[in-house]
């Protein structure tokens, strides 16, 4: 099992504490958010991982280096330019990835689900992914999608639970198939995917944060005890 930890956004609604840092290397609860990703997926035995990096790229390369010193081994997917968003990327780095599912997981969210549970549960015959997704939180109260008592996600129905995207899946490199632009949002294929029955989901509703504004940002830190 690889890992795909998405990290080369550029952060514009965190700005100015972006602008000389990316966002995923921003210190929540005293470390960076992308160090608690590589520690959960490492103690949940993923070691091996792909990272994406185009803004301010070589801070994050410099600060993991190869990811031996946190237990795993970390190769990067380079996004020349401007970002390729996260479908792009993801797509840009599929031949590190290989044939087999991988777990995706954006650098900017905080949250403390469980990765043994998505490896557990795994991946139907019939499903390009799972994603983990949470209730609709207040800056995003339409939500992206509706949780199925057969676990499947929807959208445009009106039965089973409103829910958001967490920023964590189990996908299959066939969730990408026919998916041929440079650059695109994963919203794209998820979409597609549920509109053929092919996109499940998990809940969770524990802790979870998306770190998209300083104000959220300040709040995650006081609510893990490291101040501002």
């Amino acid at each position: 099992m690889r890992a795909m930890l998405l990290a080369a956004g550029l952060g514009t609604r965190l700005r100015p504490l972006t602008l000389a840092t990316p966002k995923p290397l921003l210190p929540v609860g005293g470390k960076p958010m992308l160090v608690w990703h590589i520690e959960r997926l490492v103690a949940a035995g993923v070691h091996e991982m792909v990272i994406n990096v185009s803004w301010l790229g070589e801070q994050i390369e410099a600060a993991l280096g190869d990811g031996s010193a946190l237990g795993a081994s970390i190769c990067y997917s380079r996004e020349p330019g401007a970002p390729l968003d996260t479908g792009g990327g993801i797509r840009r780095a599929l031949s590190l990835l290989g044939d087999d599912p991988f777990v995706v997981v954006s650098g900017d969210i905080w949250c403390d689900f469980p990765l043994t549970e998505l490896l557990r549960t795994g991946l139907p015959e019939e499903a390009d992914a799972r994603l983990v997704v949470v209730p609709n939180p207040p800056q995003h109260p339409e939500g992206d999608f509706r949780l199925q008592e057969d676990a499947r996600l929807a959208r445009g129905v009106q039965t089973g639970m409103p829910c958001t995207y967490s920023g964590i899946g189990l996908l299959s490199p066939r969730l990408l198939a026919g998916w041929d632009d440079e650059v695109f949002a994963l919203r794209d294929p998820f979409r597609a995917a549920a509109g053929r029955g092919a996109l499940h989901g998990l809940c969770w509703q524990g802790d979870w944060e998306d770190v998209g504004t300083p104000e959220r940002y300040a709040a995650l830190n006081r609510r893990l005890g490291a101040g501002d």
